[in-house]
């Protein structure tokens, strides 16, 4: 997977995090990164650089006396790895190195190539820092990659695989083989430091995997409208175009082409009008697949662009040439605020998922017994998938609450405002976790409804290809069991139903 300062996308992040891929600089990024870096140091021979020559933050107009100039970069790593909470998985510290090196080698942070080099061979060597969670308001990481930075220089260690409950970093050993510590330069400290890298990396993975589920949410939804023999006209092309919203034309398009109909399909639906979760599918889902696409669009700009402070130009000065630019690039808010409106997306796509699944206990829709029961009478079935269910849709509403609202006023008054980006990334990663939840419970009933049907009842093709899933791997029968495992069964299932 190349890293060149252009072209990483979140597939690529999600690739490199999850050691599906190996990571490889081209000649020509590196070469960029070493310009910025040659420039950078040139242009703190003529000037003084904030966080170079002097301290930062409240004390950007500190200078750093010629004697404490060595130390300086030291000390600012050490004063900065200051995150709290407990450590954070390795998939999202190796997305975050993955990203940040990216940066850098887009040019402009005056970063030492070398940095960069460590950084590709930790992922190499499926070794990452020790991050905790907390420690950004949304205007930078600086303790995750302050933490990272002493990490490199060998001042802490280098971890391996992910900590069990309860475990710190002190409880673990060295991995056998670790990148070379890196030699700290002049400037090192606050260009490392200077990214929102590790919520970017937690926004990416959220990209990918969202939009895998959002995939598999048509699959999921086609299996329940077939299960209750729903009504097709609420999804017919010609009531989408004449509203033409992108995400819902694609959803509805999805749902006919997964149950095998036409644009047109005729209007064999028991009813005249379904409930809203089988009906208004297309309109709920829809927002949740632009709100995806638009983190996306994000993404593809935040993964590939230099936001370091000061950002080093090689010929963007007032004369064509070098220069040092100061500025608030860092500052996260695009991120923060299409996170938000995918969390707000997300829930109302889940909502409809969790009244699918309730609609399962009333035969008067299904034609089946009560909660899809097998067995003695007064079985309870799939009931208890409801609570389950709504218990996973509460954390997800909780989690829609906008991140972008909060408001800090940090050193000295000098940071008057924050995006919140870096809570709004660990909302959505839990607002993914509680959608996969809430859609694998829909999944287990929608099956067992289409299982428990004769096949001449099914108000679908034979040749759909949702059928194929009534094949798949989930538990059989319906008899009163812990569906804890059926659950857990269907949300693997999930991104193969997204690739059907």
């Amino acid at each position: 997977m190349v890293l060149d300062g252009t072209t990483l996308d979140p597939d690529a992040v999600a690739a490199l995090a999850g050691r599906d891929a190996e990571p490889a600089i081209p000649p020509h990024a590196l070469a960029r990164a070493d310009r910025s870096w040659h420039i950078a140091r040139e242009l703190a021979t003529s000037g003084r650089l904030y966080g170079r020559h002097t301290g930062v933050g409240a004390n950007r107009m500190v200078f750093v006396a010629a004697e404490d100039q060595g130390g300086q970069d030291l000390r600012l790593l050490r004063s900065h790895a200051g995150g709290i909470g407990t450590l954070l998985p390795a998939r999202q510290i190796r997305a975050m190195l993955a990203i940040r090196a990216n940066q850098v080698l887009a040019g402009g942070s005056g970063l030492q190539p070398a940095v960069v080099q460590a950084m590709v061979e930790a992922l190499r060597l499926g070794v990452h820092p020790a991050v905790n969670e907390y420690g950004s308001v949304g205007t930078g990481d600086l303790t995750a990659l302050a933490q990272t930075g002493l990490t490199l220089i060998g001042e802490r260690p280098w971890l391996s695989g992910d900590l069990a409950p309860g475990e710190t970093d002190a409880t673990l050993t060295l991995p056998t083989t670790v990148p070379a510590p890196v030699v700290l330069e002049l400037g090192d400290a606050l260009a490392l430091m200077s990214s929102s890298a590790l919520t970017l990396a937690q926004a990416a993975l959220v990209c990918h995997d969202v939009e895998i589920l959002l995939r598999a949410g048509h699959a999921v939804a086609a299996l329940s409208l077939a299960a209750v023999s729903g009504s097709l006209e609420a999804y017919a092309a010609p009531v989408h175009a004449l509203r033409p919203y992108p995400g819902a034309v694609r959803a509805a398009t999805e749902v006919r082409r997964l149950l095998g109909v036409p644009d047109r399909p005729l209007a064999t639906g028991l009813r005249i009008q379904d409930p809203y979760g089988f009906r208004a599918f297309p309109q709920a889902h829809g927002p949740a697949l632009e709100a995806a696409a638009e983190l996306r669009r994000v993404l593809a700009v935040e993964l590939n662009s230099p936001s370091e402070n000061p950002l080093i130009t090689e010929d963007g000065g007032p004369d064509g040439g070098p220069a040092a630019y100061h500025h608030g690039g860092f500052f996260a808010a695009p991120l923060g605020l299409s996170l938000d409106r995918l969390c707000l997306a997300l829930l109302q796509s889940a909502q409809l998922s969790a009244a699918r699944l309730s609609s399962f206990g009333d035969p008067d829709l299904t034609g089946l017994r009560p909660f899809l029961a097998e067995g003695a009478s007064a079985s309870s079935g799939v009931m208890i998938l409801e609570y389950s269910s709504n218990a996973a849709l509460a954390e997800l509403r909780a989690t829609a609450t906008p991140a972008s609202a909060g408001h800090a006023v940090l050193s000295r008054g000098l940071e008057e405002a924050a995006s919140f980006a870096s809570q709004g990334a660990r909302q959505a990663l839990r607002a993914v976790d509680a959608y996969r939840l809430v859609l694998a419970s829909e999944l287990v009933a929608a099956v067992r409804a289409l299982r428990q049907q004769s096949p001449g009842v099914r108000s679908l093709a034979p040749t759909a290809p949702v059928l194929a899933v009534l094949d798949a791997d989930l538990p059989e029968g319906g008899e009163d069991r812990p569906l804890t495992a059926d659950v857990a069964s269907a949300a693997t299932l999930l991104p193969w139903l997204a690739q059907l």
